[in-house]
């Protein structure tokens, strides 16, 4: 199972919106075929998996990150694959939440005579598809929420000058955080600030074959992004995601001429409504969302509880009292009011340390974070 996982994580950048899953068939200990979903459209990781082995998957173990789908999609069922290759037996980590499947597949599998067991590394996968099970469950993708900061906690000088506060090595983890993600989202401020582009720029991947670009997100409640920004250069889609009720047409013809799609939903002249921005994107198929934007739209997120994850940077160096803070959140009376977050990972990067956080619901509070 710890070798299907690792070969699941070969479709980390491309299997979106399907999950990532990895397969291997063994007869005893020895492996006669192994397989991954490599994108959405093509073989799931259990057919490629049989087609490896052949005639050697008849009477041999099948172990799967994912519980085999029983439903006709892109692809035909992989429980009727595994029936027709007479294997004996069905280990898979995860149940798969996909309303579609939940429960269906293993039980088509023990219909056809087939031995089931599930729950061998199920964390491990669950953290894998943290996204696609979030949406699947709750209608909503993950929201991963990237930031960049000195030690003392600030994030550009007073002016609003930024660049850079990180090194180019954790930029460029960046860029492989952006490839993993459905979507990059910011705010209509950071496109008029900074011009960021947020694509994908690492090589193209084995083979030639070119980069997914995640659906680049503006939250842009009057309308404000420039035709001329970067953003709209390039491959790649573009929403940009309004509160006006009814949107100059010129303008929102001007942005869709630059590849731009512009749509309206609830909120107020001043901001989108989040929650509606992340349903919208759930009905977008998107599993996980990143969030580069400045510290108004990150403490909203924080503060409204709908963070799942920081993505933290953290520089060697200091900016002092007068530079700009990391988030802005509403002011606290009580520091039992202060969000709190876990510590789940931290690594060096260059010259940076990258933390990753997931926020510790307060007592009788549920979980933000439903990530499995």
């Amino acid at each position: 199972m710890q070798r299907a996982l690792t070969l699941a994580a070969r479709g980390l950048e491309t299997t979106d919106p399907n999950p990532r899953v990895g397969c291997v068939i063994a007869q005893r200990s020895r492996i006669v075929g192994e397989g991954w979903h490599e994108r959405a459209g093509e073989a799931h990781a259990e057919v490629a998996a049989l087609r490896a082995a052949g005639g050697a998957a008849a009477g041999a173990a099948v172990y799967v990150t994912l519980e085999p789908c029983s439903h006709h999609g892109r692809t035909p069922p992989c429980v009727e694959a595994l029936s027709a290759a007479r294997v004996a037996r069905v280990v898979y980590a995860t149940a798969d939440p996909n309303p579609l499947v939940n429960g269906r597949g293993a039980a088509a599998l023990r219909a056809a005579g087939i031995a089931v067991e599930s729950g061998l590394l199920e964390q491990e996968a669950a953290e894998l598809n943290a996204g696609f099970i979030k949406r699947m469950r709750y209608g909503r993708p993950l929201v991963r929420v990237k930031l960049a900061m000195s030690l003392d906690g600030r994030t550009a000088l007073a002016d609003g000058a930024s660049r850079w506060i990180s090194g180019e090595a954790a930029r460029q983890d960046v860029q492989r955080w952006r490839a993993r993600s459905s979507v990059v989202l910011t705010g209509v401020g950071t496109v008029l600030a900074d011009d960021p582009r947020l694509t994908v720029r690492l090589a193209d991947q084995a083979g030639g074959a070119s980069r997914r670009q995640p659906l680049r997100v503006v939250l842009d409640a009057r309308l404000r992004t420039p035709p001329a920004a970067r953003l709209l250069e390039g491959d790649g889609e573009v929403l940009i995601l309004t509160s006006v009720a009814n949107p100059d047409d010129a303008h929102v013809a001007t942005l869709s001429a630059r590849g731009a799609r512009v749509e309206s939903l609830p909120g107020t002249d001043d901001r989108v409504a989040l929650p509606a921005v992340l349903e919208r994107l759930g009905e977008l198929e998107a599993n996980e969302v990143l969030v580069e934007a400045g510290g108004t739209l990150a403490g909203e997120l924080v503060a409204q509880a709908l963070v799942d994850e920081l993505l933290l940077y953290v520089a060697p160096k200091l900016l002092g009292p007068a530079a700009r803070a990391l988030v802005q959140l509403p002011r606290l009376t009580e520091l039992s009011e202060a969000p709190q977050f876990a510590l789940i990972e931290m690594q060096q990067i260059g010259a940076d340390v990258r933390l990753r956080l997931r926020p510790v619901a307060a007592p009788g509070a549920p979980a933000t974070g439903n990530l499995s």
